[in-house]
């Protein structure tokens, strides 16, 4: 059964359309790995994210296609093979996630004891 969103996008809200492309946990990491290594098969995809489970990277993948954050190719081969590419839409979102993990690493401090468990 696949995912549907229970509350749709904000059409009106161009920072809500943003949001909900990517809100989930992992997007924004998945668009940072395709950045970094270029195409991918599903399996290195899961190597690189360990936290998350394959089921939530399938699903969130599979969502990415649909909104053309990412590309998907098939090969025709047996058994067949898989790899995702960024597209320049998902690029155009780059500066986005460079700009987080910028403000991530300017704030580390303030929320390192809170999410290490006082670490």
């Amino acid at each position: 059964m696949a995912y549907e969103k229970k509350i749709p996008v904000d059409l009106d809200c161009p920072l809500r359309l943003t949001m909900s492309l990517i809100e989930s946990k992992w997007k924004s990491c998945i668009l940072d790995e395709l950045r970094t290594c270029g195409s991918m098969r599903p399996c290195e995809i899961h190597k690189r994210l360990p936290e998350a489970t394959p089921r939530v990277l399938d699903i969130q993948l599979k969502q990415m296609v649909e909104d053309g954050l990412v590309a998907k190719t098939i090969y025709p081969e047996l058994p067949p093979r898989s790899e995702y590419t960024i597209t320049e839409l998902g690029r155009s979102l780059l500066p986005i996630i460079d700009a987080m993990m910028k403000w991530g690493e300017e704030h580390f401090d303030l929320f390192v004891g809170k999410f290490a468990g006082g670490v």
